[in-house]
């Protein structure tokens, strides 16, 4: 009997190792394909990063019409959020991947004629078409990675995620260097570059059509007519008796203003300290990726084996507030240095979010998703609220040193609130809102 019961404990460590095994090896090839994507919505990114200052100079644009740029692009969260879902619901994941690398791929395509017609408007339009393939490839890829998996190793998925994502960030404008002057950029250049990246988005769509890439459920989600309901659903009928779900929106919403935010600013600061005949500037943008890129290879080695993903996202906000106090009262030499860590602050803190937010929604999780995407709009609003306060603090015509550590400031009340986010917010799920 000793002996059947051993067989028998050794079989089921067995079973257990082999499910597990078998689970890794299933997400390596959509993890790859996934990882593809990351790197496009990095790279759309990096290039609307140096867009902004370029556009500031070629169009005789205040600070504020500058960071009209990033409001183009992520205004289309806030509208095409909703519709973004619906379309994941009736499609599915991949076919949503599909259409929204044709839409970004069209809005590539539209800023050849912006440059003919040197106006910013239709500059604008060309990153709102943009942004509304982002939003339906964000509302589609990062549910996916988030329960592809254990929700508890999340985190560290889209750390994996996120090494993509922020190597391509610097890459956007080096890509641009190969065929513009980045020192003297002329509008009449642009033409080739966006055809290029056009072509490779709709390539990347119809690879993903025939990629090996299978649907994932939620627990709780429908399958076919049947419905798995999990522990305090039943009850449930409305996504607005969630308040996790919207707390964690409004942290996710300061979360991307502040990882975008260094982003589109930091040229223009490194012209405040260096002054504006300074070369080589476009180096600037990898210092923030870089902080993140060691963030995020720290989740991958630490999250969840040494810390939770719970733990260190109190811990990274923690440092993103001490950050941003060196960067409000140290010298802007000193400041511009403490953007990559602002960078590594920022890293974990995108796959932290996602699963407090989500869990336990159920068959409301392609919703819920929907309206963490539509959170996104706080890449428009926090780097525009960041670009107004700028431009009523100089007294001058060119802005300094001290107008842009006025500017950041706003790290600190968005920090705040991710922190509480991580510490009380995502264990609210018994009121209603």
């Amino acid at each position: 009997m000793k002996n059947l019961a051993n067989y028998q404990t050794n079989t089921e460590i067995d079973m257990s190792v082999n499910l597990f095994l078998k689970t890794k090896n299933t997400l390596i090839i959509p993890m790859l394909i996934l990882g593809v994507l990351y790197f496009v919505i990095g790279f759309a990114v990096g290039i609307s990063g140096f867009l902004t200052p370029f556009l500031k100079d070629a169009l005789h644009l205040t600070v504020t019409q500058s960071y009209l740029i990033p409001v183009a692009i992520f205004s289309a969260f806030v509208i095409f959020g909703a519709p973004a879902g619906w379309v994941v619901r009736k499609t599915g994941y991949k076919r949503s991947m599909v259409f929204s690398l044709f839409i970004m791929g069209l809005g590539m395509v539209l800023f050849v004629p912006s440059a003919d017609r040197v106006s910013l408007s239709t500059f604008l339009m060309a990153l709102f078409v943009v942004g509304i393939g982002k939003t339906l490839l964000q509302a589609s890829v990062n549910p996916y990675v988030t329960i592809a998996g254990s929700m508890e190793s999340a985190a560290s998925r889209m750390c994996l995620m996120g090494i993509m994502n922020k190597l391509a960030w610097w890459i956007g404008p080096v890509f641009l260097g190969l065929f513009l002057n980045l020192n003297n950029v002329k509008l009449s250049q642009v033409a080739v570059p966006f055809y290029i990246v056009s072509a490779i988005l709709v390539a990347l769509g119809v690879f993903m059509n025939f990629a090996p890439l299978p649907e994932v459920k939620a627990p709780g989600e429908s399958r076919g007519d049947q419905i798995d309901e999990i522990p305090d659903q039943v009850s449930k009928s409305s996504i607005f008796q969630y308040p996790h779900l919207f707390l964690g929106v409004l942290a996710l919403f300061f979360y991307i203003g502040v990882e975008v935010l260094p982003m589109v600013s930091i040229i223009g600061f490194a012209k405040t300290i260096y002054g504006q005949s300074a070369t080589n500037l476009e180096g600037y943008a990898k210092y923030v990726p870089i902080g993140m890129f060691v963030g995020y290879i720290f989740g991958v080695l630490m999250i969840p084996k040494i810390i939770s993903q719970t733990n260190a996202l109190n811990l990274f906000a923690i440092i993103g507030i001490i950050a941003s106090g060196g960067i409000i009262f140290l010298t802007g030499r000193i400041g511009i240095y403490l953007l990559v860590a602002i960078g590594f602050a920022n890293s974990i803190m995108w796959g932290a979010i996602w699963p407090l937010a989500i869990a336990d929604l159920g068959k409301f999780t392609k919703t819920g998703a929907s309206y963490m995407v539509m959170s996104l709009v706080g890449a428009a609003i926090i780097p525009l609220i960041f670009g107004y306060i700028i431009d009523i603090f100089k007294k001058d015509e060119i802005a300094t040193v001290n107008d842009y550590q006025n500017g950041y400031w706003i790290f600190i009340p968005a920090y705040l609130f991710i922190f509480y986010f991580g510490k009380i917010g995502y264990k609210i799920r018994t009121k209603t809102i």
